[in-house]
């Protein structure tokens, strides 16, 4: 099993920067690849940034230029840096786990940017 611990949510203005940390526990040898999703409400949950094992990285057509997702295998933990932020980009955020029994999920953060 993996746990999934997320951070650094809150509010913030269009233009500003916040980072998102996931950090994660259990049986983290197992996990492929970690993430980040954004739900707002009425809409789909939608994938924002992904980085398998190999450093491999991928980006919602949003956010690419303002998000960088990393991660520390030292500490176990992925990185959202959100910079340049929209009030298109209030969600909810939920740091993923992608392994080869289950994917896992952290409780959610928000983020709301205000105009």
């Amino acid at each position: 099993q993996v746990q999934l611990v997320e951070s650094g949510g809150g509010l913030v203005q269009a233009g500003g920067s916040l980072r998102l940390s996931c950090a994660a526990s259990g049986s983290i040898f197992s996990i492929n690849t970690m993430g980040w999703y954004r739900q707002a409400p009425g809409k789909q949950r939608e994938l924002v940034a992904a980085i398998d094992r190999g450093g491999s990285t991928h980006y919602a057509d949003s956010v690419k230029g303002r998000f960088t997702i990393s991660r520390d295998g030292a500490k176990n933990t992925v990185y959202l840096q959100m910079n340049s932020l929209k009030p298109e980009d209030t969600a909810d955020y939920y740091c993923n786990a992608d392994s080869v029994i289950d994917d896992y999920w952290g409780q959610g953060i928000q983020v709301t940017v205000s105009s």
